[in-house]
């Protein structure tokens, strides 16, 4: 998969791109005290902020298809009748935003990354995911960090469809990473026997974003 996209300036990519040369926001904590639900670094908000490449892809369900490909024994690609047929999961996890933002108990509703899993058996030999947006926004995921308990393909928030800005019709949720781990608009799933780069790994954030261990950049 080219990871080469070009995707527009914004005042936003500009910022980000500083901030991972300055490493801004970084405290230096590098232990999760036991009794700390908030990652070092981060402020509570009870608002959802959009931020995203600046521009939101709108993708209506009769057009939108999920294509899973790569290191899997059984290649996907799903429209959203095929999608909806799955199994449902619902799920309540907190998210951590890189611009040091976070927002306790959300609730999701959508397909289990397990579920999608168990669809399309990874390969012996698949380490890593790559994911792909409407957008055209990449980002990389180990497998591990993919297929963990609390991961969803998400569809709904706190009972409602998620919306244009947010992701919809379906994004990923990994609540345990930072969230620009968690792509919006998501219409690609690579599974990969090597780690690459995403749009945002490529310009100076880490390859994995551990909030707890403040992995918001690539010298972290």
């Amino acid at each position: 998969m080219s990871d080469d996209t070009q995707t527009p300036e914004t005042k936003l990519t500009a910022s980000k791109r500083k901030w991972a040369e300055e490493g801004k926001f970084l405290t230096g904590r590098v232990t999760r005290p036991q009794s700390d639900r908030l990652p070092p670094g981060q402020h509570l908000v009870k608002n959802w902020p959009v931020l995203d490449l600046g521009q939101q892809p709108l993708v209506r369900t009769d057009n939108w298809r999920l294509d899973v490909a790569g290191a899997v024994e059984n290649k996907l690609s799903l429209n959203w009748q095929a999608f909806d047929a799955l199994p449902k999961s619902s799920k309540l996890s907190d998210m951590h935003c890189v611009t040091t933002w976070s927002r306790y108990d959300n609730r999701w509703q959508g397909v289990s990354t397990h579920d999608l899993l168990d669809e399309v058996m990874p390969r012996p030999d698949a380490a890593f995911v790559m994911l792909t947006s409407y957008d055209g926004y990449t980002t990389n995921l180990p497998l591990a960090d993919f297929a963990s308990e609390d991961a969803l393909l998400a569809t709904h928030w706190e009972g409602e469809p998620l919306t244009r800005d947010h992701g919809g019709p379906v994004r990923l949720i990994v609540p345990h990473l930072y969230l620009w781990k968690s792509a919006k608009w998501i219409n690609r799933i690579e599974f990969l026997t090597e780690d690459q780069a995403g749009f945002w790994e490529r310009n100076g954030y880490h390859m994995r974003g551990d909030p707890w261990a403040e992995e918001r950049y690539s010298g972290d």
